[in-house]
This record gives C-alpha cells, structure tokens and sequence, in this order.
C-alpha cells in the first residue's frame, strides 16, 4: 500500500488537555477511506491538526512522503492537500463563480505589481482558471446558480460550493468533513455521487460521516476513532462488527 498521507503518533492538547492522544493511521493513494467515532472522538480536531490549522505537540505527519509537520495550510494546498468544513462559509458579496475562481492556484496576478499594470500572464491564467471554475461549476450542476451570491444558496448548494473550491486547488487528496450534514436526502444522494465520481477520477478522500449508510456505500477502509486515538481500521463489515467499536459507540456492557 502506497500511503499518500501518513500519522505517526500524532498528538495534540488546548490548555494540558489531551484531544489526540497519538493517532497512527494511513491513508492509502487511490481510497475512499471513512473516519467514523463517538462525538468528540477528535475527528475534527484531527484534519485541523493535518491541515495546519492547530500545530501538533507531538509525533509525526507526512504526505506523499515528505514530512509536513507543522506546515502552514497554504504550503498544504499547494502540495494537493486540502479539506472542507463542517460548516461551510463563503464571502457575503461574492457570487459562486468568484468563489471559485478565488481558490484557483498559480495566479500571477495575485502580486502587487501584476495586479496594478496587469499582464498577459495572469491574464491568460485566469482565462485557463475561468474555464476550470465552470467546468466544476457543471460538474457540481451549479452552473445555473454561477451568479448568485453564496449567502442565497441553500446549505447543500453551500457544500457542493465548498467541493468544488476544493477541486479548484487541484487536489491529490481531499479531507471532508461531514459534507452530508445538515442536507436534505435528495442532495446527500447527489453529493454521494460526485464523491464516488471524484474517486473514480484518481482523487484521494478520507471522509468524517455519521451517516453509517453512507459510510457502508462509499467507503473502504473505515478507520474508526475513540478519545483521542484510532481504534480499529478494516472493511466496514469488520469494523461494525468489533466489540471495542460497539462499546464506543454504545457504551460498556454492564
């Protein structure tokens, strides 16, 4: 197995508090892994920490083998890691289109310089970046809300809105952190299919879901964490049938 990310003991605490308690996983290049646990089993608090958003205190993080502890999220993204958020958020007074132009990597007009003056650099990306954003867009069936701002989106237009800045990155893996939560049936179904067609691209996923039906359909391996540390990895079947995984979920037998 060719592991495209790679935890080593990995530890992390707020105020003498131990949340991670030294998580050693793998993802593999290719899979659509699950991360199942109880509430407040740290699975958030794990892609905050693999993302650069909190630094851990302790082990190890390396993706496409390089050691990438303690990396800021934009050297992250750059390198093709990237996640989304359980609550998705956006700019007030930009449309769909520009949020997701906003993600698109390599642009030199971005500089100071360029930006003033322009140039045919940057404005040759941005026209590989536009059609980029609405072939996502179509993919994702939101070209018909291109122009809308995201504020007037419903929150599972919202999360496909996050996917697609995501792909906008372009991703070799992508965290996704319960992209189903909060929407209705019938678009968890749709987000489930883009999920399955991304995978069937190439992209790597590691998905956090409390839907189990999801999780069964989608997902393998399943690595299931509890207070603070991975408990069991394995197919799904194997995994809901762990008498450790029973008793985190439901408690100890009395």
């Amino acid at each position: 197995m060719t592991a495209t990310l790679a935890l080593e003991d990995l530890r992390l605490g707020f105020y003498g508090v131990e949340v991670l308690r030294g998580v050693s996983l793998q993802i593999a290049a290719g899979s659509l892994t699950g991360l199942i646990g109880p509430n407040g089993a740290g699975k958030s608090t794990l892609f905050n920490a693999v993302t650069g958003l909190y630094r851990p205190t302790g082990g190890s993080i390396r993706f496409d083998g390089a050691d990438v502890t303690g990396a800021t999220p934009d050297r992250l993204v750059r390198a093709g890691l990237v996640r989304t958020f359980q609550l998705a958020r956006g700019f007030p007074k930009l449309s769909v289109f520009q949020h997701l132009m906003l993600y698109g990597r390599s642009q030199p007009g971005e500089g100071l310089v360029a930006g003033i003056l322009g140039s045919r650099a940057a404005r040759e990306r941005e026209e590989v970046l536009g059609e980029r954003a609405l072939a996502i867009a179509r993919r994702l069936r939101l070209d018909h809300v291109l122009d809308n701002p995201v504020v007037a989106l419903s929150g599972g237009q919202k999360k496909l809105v996050e996917i697609g800045r995501a792909l906008m990155t372009e991703p070799r893996l992508i965290l996704l952190d319960e992209p189903m939560a909060g929407v209705n049936p019938t678009l968890a179904e749709e987000i489930a299919g883009h999920l399955m067609g991304l995978h069937a691209d190439g992209i790597t996923i590691c998905l956090i879901e409390h839907d189990m039906g999801l999780i069964r359909r989608l997902c393998d391996p399943v690595i299931v964490l509890a207070e603070g540390r991975r408990l069991v990895q394995g197919s799904f079947e194997e995994v809901v049938a762990d008498g450790r995984v029973q008793e985190a979920y439901l408690g100890r037998r009395q």
